[in-house]
């Protein structure tokens, strides 16, 4: 009996306590208010704005005391305000009659050529004012970016030519003032729905600010990559609340391993001899293409091309003139190209190619010459070249982010580095600190700003000269009121894959009143990827629903996993190929278990999972996959059954099969028949594992991951007989918003209080606001 005793006390002071909790809804309202406190609209970062081509900035920054302008110039390490708002605000009153706020004032300007005289407009008036003599005068016109004109981004470069797209066809007309005549000249006679120039299908119109075609940087050569989509097959919705009467909503969807999909074409057209010419791109079945560049002579267009499998790539270049295609790079990568990194860049007008690889396992930089030979390997190593942010063609340098090369810093951390083109590894690191950075490179590379936070650390903004060096502090973000609120800054931390070697990296929430001496149920907020993960890094007062869902009663955490990132590698990144339901669920399963394990204040026996879209997919997955440890699970705008999901999405993932047979014919000759086919596991094949704690949602108009997606889920546990909760929002679409957004929020907090806290309370309240009422 005295053995017993000792064993049930020992068992309360190892294990959590699962004493009943309620939900505070009162402290998750008070932060949901927190999107209305003004302090949220008080700047975190530098947003410089390089004036006239120079290493002169002018950023705006708001504080408690209002928004202001200023002026640095970091040659001299000077700064001041380029006005005072009151004295400007009074001039400009002069003139309108009307008074104006110096403290709200809110504007965007461009410099005249002198870099004294800014030209802006504000309350419908053009201003010019000289910040150095503080003269200013009205404007009859608006000047740059300011131009009311909507079709200048389709004339020619000298303005003789205007494209247009009319009734699905390509037009051109001349300008009058450039002495062309302006008879409109019809193009193409083919178009039609659904193969048109017009980026609306509907394509009735004259529509001139539509127009998929564009010009070469000079001359009157243009060029345009035209879709045919006339035998994708359609998916349907209904508007429920369409008025007077419910609406039928057509629209053309390519789904994985479907026969028909869209085709692509690349024209080149002359406007001088009024005529169009197809040009012969075609190298694989159901390829797709992008344009890359045009030279500045007009006579050499740069595209590339992708097999279907996603597989293999061709940088080619096209002669304008005689139609010729040539095939400068030809990259296969295994089990499929990163496209969400990809980067390439044209020097010297095409004289030199820089491409990014995988070709090593680690994403890198490699220059190519004009004919497609390697020269370089940029960067190496074990570790991650990210996207360029400049390139120093003079100097012969990039300037780029490069991710897991300091081993003392977070590998999710963009750190700037600066490498030499003609050489191998030749890499100065230009941002030391242990956090992620945000750059703005000056005109000349000669000095950058650099805004640079993490989840726990508020932005510190500094100039940077070219060799990283600190020589100018900025704004400090200005959050006093923010603390007095209660708000406070969520942590990193790093755990074990389930492979126990593969690090992790993921972000806490606690709630505001947290108390290391209770124990509280824990809930991931997931996204699995494949292309990135939304886990935060850099420091942000929005971060979805996870602050706001801590405050009722919950440790939230967010975290990465095995197959969600290129940031991390091309083994980390594919581990998920062929396998898009399951890959990353052990990996969350392991990761709660080992802080359950390391914090005593965390539930392991209280566990939840939510996530939307990918991450809809992800949570109903957990919680049918490990029914016994997963409690509760919001999951929405889900798609649960890839196989009626987005073609590019799924086959360059999960992986589409290319089937080549030979097709006998006596009278035609033999030919090849070539098709493709895919499969991917739905959460539907799981529902018999259901024990319980399912709340699912759908917006009734969701293009992106159709109802379908839901309902086939619903379906299946219907059939299982389980019991679960479904909610579908009328008239949203794959992002909830407004009135439904907020009714979504709410029910996944009551949800989880239900289910993880046993707090039933809401359930019995028919005001979704109640508790914010009171």
């Amino acid at each position: 009996m005295r053995s017993i005793l000792i064993c049930i006390l020992l068992s309360g002071i190892v294990f959590c306590s699962t004493a009943q909790q309620r939900a505070n809804y009162e402290l998750a309202e008070r932060f949901r208010c927190l999107t209305r406190v003004p302090v949220v609209k008080n700047s975190l970062e530098i947003r410089p704005r390089y004036i006239n081509n120079t290493d002169r900035f002018w950023y705006d920054f708001r504080t408690e005391e209002g928004n202001r302008y200023y002026l640095v110039d970091p040659s001299k390490k000077s700064k001041r305000l380029l006005f005072d708002n009151a004295e400007l605000l009074m001039k400009i009153s002069e003139i309108t009659r009307k008074a104006y706020s110096d403290k709200e004032l809110d504007i965007n300007f461009e410099f005249a050529p002198d870099g004294k005289t800014i030209y802006f407009n504000f309350d419908r008036n053009n201003f010019a004012y000289n910040t150095e003599t503080k003269v200013l005068k009205t404007e009859e016109k608006t000047r740059g970016y300011y131009s009311s004109s909507p079709y200048w981004m389709y004339y020619c470069a000298d303005s003789s030519y205007m494209l247009f797209a009319k009734r699905h066809n390509l037009y051109v007309v001349g300008n009058a003032e450039k002495g062309k005549d302006t008879t409109e000249v019809q193009l193409t006679k083919d178009g039609e729905r659904y193969y048109t120039f017009n980026r609306e299908d509907e394509g009735e119109i004259d529509d001139r600010f539509g127009c998929s075609a564009k010009w070469f940087k000079q001359g009157h050569k243009f060029y345009a990559i035209r879709e045919d989509s006339r035998l994708v097959k359609e998916l349907w919705l209904v508007d429920a609340l369409a008025e007077p009467r419910p609406k039928l909503k057509t629209y053309k969807a390519e789904l994985a391993g479907d026969e028909h999909v869209i085709q692509y074409e690349l024209l080149i057209g002359d406007a001088d001899k009024g005529e169009v010419k197809k040009i012969d791109i075609s190298r694989w079945k159901d390829q797709y293409i992008d344009v890359l560049y045009t030279s500045n002579d007009g006579k050499r267009l740069y595209f590339q091309r992708y097999k279907r499998t996603w597989d293999e790539c061709e940088i080619c270049c096209v002669d304008t003139e005689s139609g010729e295609v040539k095939v400068l790079i030809h990259e296969v990568d295994k089990p499929y190209l990163d496209y969400q990194m990809r980067g390439i860049s044209f020097l010297n007008d095409g004289k030199e190619i820089l491409f990014r690889s995988e070709r090593t396992g680690w994403g890198h930089y490699y220059l190519y010459d004009e004919n497609g030979n390697l020269k370089n390997q940029v960067t190496s190593g074990a570790w991650v070249a990210g996207p360029i942010m400049k390139i120093d063609t003079v100097k012969r340098q990039i300037y780029f982010i490069g991710l897991g090369k300091e081993a003392n810093v977070d590998p999710y951390y963009y750190v700037l580095y600066r490498a030499d083109i003609d050489k191998t590894n030749a890499i100065t690191l230009l941002t030391p600190e242990n956090a992620t950075h945000d750059i703005s490179l000056s005109p000349s590379c000669n000095y950058f700003t650099d805004s640079y936070s993490r989840v726990d650390m508020e932005p510190v903004n500094v100039v940077r000269d070219r060799k990283g060096r600190v020589i100018m502090e900025l704004e400090k973000p200005d959050l006093r009121r923010l603390y007095e609120l209660g708000w406070k800054k969520p942590e990193r931390f790093k755990v074990k894959a389930a492979d126990g070697v593969t690090d992790l990296y993921g972000t806490m929430w606690k709630p505001a009143d947290f108390d290391s001496t209770k124990c509280y149920p824990i809930i991931s907020s997931v996204y699995p990827g494949p292309f990135f993960e939304y886990v935060q890094t850099r420091f942000t007062l929005n971060d979805d629903l996870n602050t706001r869902l801590a405050q009722v009663g919950f440790i939230v955490i967010s975290v990465g996993h095995r197959g969600g990132t290129p940031m991390r590698g091309k083994f980390y990144h594919t581990y998920g190929y062929g396998n898009q339901r399951d890959y990353p669920l052990a990996d969350d399963k392991y990761v709660i278990e080992q802080l359950a394990d390391r914090h005593a204040y965390i539930n392991g026996k209280k566990v939840g999972i939510f996530g939307h879209s990918g991450g809809g997919f992800m949570s109903t997955a957990a919680l049918l996959t490990y029914p016994d440890f997963y409690s509760a699970a919001v999951s929405s705008a889900g798609n649960h059954d890839n196989n009626i999901y987005n073609k590019g999405f799924v086959e360059i993932h999960y992986g589409v099969k290319e089937n080549k047979k030979i097709v006998k014919d006596s009278v035609n000759g033999d030919r090849e028949e070539i098709t493709f086919t895919t499969k991917s596991k739905s959460n539907a094949e799981l529902a018999k594992n259901y024990k319980g704690g399912l709340l699912i949602v759908t917006g009734d108009m969701d293009k992106t991951v159709h109802p379908s997606h839901t309902l086939r889920v619903v379906d299946a546990l219907i059939k299982a007989g389980k019991n679960f909760d479904m909610l579908v929002l009328p008239g949203n679409t794959h992002g909830f918003s407004g009135e439904a957004e907020d009714f979504f929020e709410r029910k996944l907090w009551f949800h989880f209080a239900k289910h993880l806290l046993e707090d039933d309370s809401a359930d019995y309240e028919g005001d979704i606001n109640y508790f914010m009422k009171r």
